[in-house]
């Protein structure tokens, strides 16, 4: 097999259909189908079910796929680093992360980071956490910074800290009367504000799946794209939002109160590709324990709950 036969099957599988993946590679479609099916025969398995619309992939398809993405990353950053070297150009590292850790640690890390390894092009990419995983396979980052739980075999998931949640309510209503923690059952019959509208699943998701374990069903639910947005709109009184303590900061109109149920946490997950033995990896890992050590404001044991397990492990 080839890079090329690669290219062509990740452009099927994700575009679930091969006149549209032809067109996308600029290539007619017989050739296409036929790379594939050679492709099919040296590994000696089907990869994809024609017969259905859209065409789907198998249990070996979607495997192969997996693997196809990685290799294609890995592929592209050789091609990068090659050319930044021979450019005399700094490495480059890309993070992901979702809006809401620059409230509660990541640009500390950064800043760390440049200080320790000057030779890096730190770039930083603002990814929902759903979005994070694929970013990874593909290469378009090395690391990502997310709040979603994941099962996938070729991503190492690690569980920084649990962050309390808070609920962010309008100024002059009978939830903010008082600054006292408050239950989560008090948010019973309230509207509630959520995000990020898409993709999903997300924390909005989260959120909603926290709030039905405690039985708390809100009277309506408003979605929105942003973080930004959700605390613009519970200043306009427009209903109460959920968000994780650390970006209580955000805006000062509108009141913040701890949510009191300790099971009402979101997590900060660091995530990286299985086997990535960068040393920049083993950095990150050893700068964020020196940074809980010196127990910064945003790491208050009020408002966090931290792992009981080395960063390393």
């Amino acid at each position: 097999m080839d890079l090329r036969q690669l290219r062509y099957f990740v452009a099927v599988a994700q575009e679930r259909n091969f006149t549209r993946a032809a067109e996308l590679l600029h290539i007619a479609q017989p050739p296409l189908s036929r790379q594939i099916q050679l492709l099919e025969e040296e590994l000696g398995v089907s990869l994809l079910i024609r017969k259905s619309r859209p065409v789907r992939l198998t249990d070996a398809g979607r495997l192969f796929y997996e693997q196809a993405l990685q290799v294609l990353g890995r592929v592209e950053q050789m091609r990068d680093a090659t050319r930044r070297i021979g450019l005399n150009q700094n490495s480059v590292f890309s993070i992901g992360f979702v809006a809401s850790t620059l409230y509660g640690g990541l640009p500390s890390l950064v800043r760390k980071m440049r200080q320790h390894a000057p030779e890096l092009d730190i770039q930083l990419l603002e990814l929902v956490s759903v979005q994070q995983i694929p970013a990874l396979k593909e290469g378009r980052i090395d690391v990502g910074f997310g709040r979603l739980r994941h099962s996938d075999p070729n991503v190492v998931g690690t569980v920084l800290r649990e962050e309390r949640l808070v609920a962010a309510v309008p100024m002059g209503t009978a939830l903010a009367g008082a600054s006292t923690p408050l239950s989560v059952k008090s948010l019973r019959g309230q509207k509630l504000i959520v995000y990020p509208k898409e993709p999903r699943p997300s924390y909005a998701d989260q959120v909603l799946g926290l709030l039905q374990r405690h039985d708390v069903r809100p009277a309506e639910v408003h979605e929105v794209r942003e973080i930004q947005t959700a605390l613009g709109l519970v200043a306009a009184d427009a209903g109460v939002c959920v968000i994780p303590s650390s970006a209580r900061q955000m805006r000062s109109d509108v009141h913040y109160r701890l949510i009191e149920e300790e099971a009402m946490t979101s997590p900060v997950i660091l995530n990286h590709r299985v086997g990535d033995n960068s040393v920049y990896i083993d950095l990150i890992k050893r700068l964020i324990e020196e940074m809980y050590r010196e127990n910064p404001p945003w790491l208050d044991m009020e408002h966090n709950v931290l792992p009981g397990h080395s960063f390393d492990s």
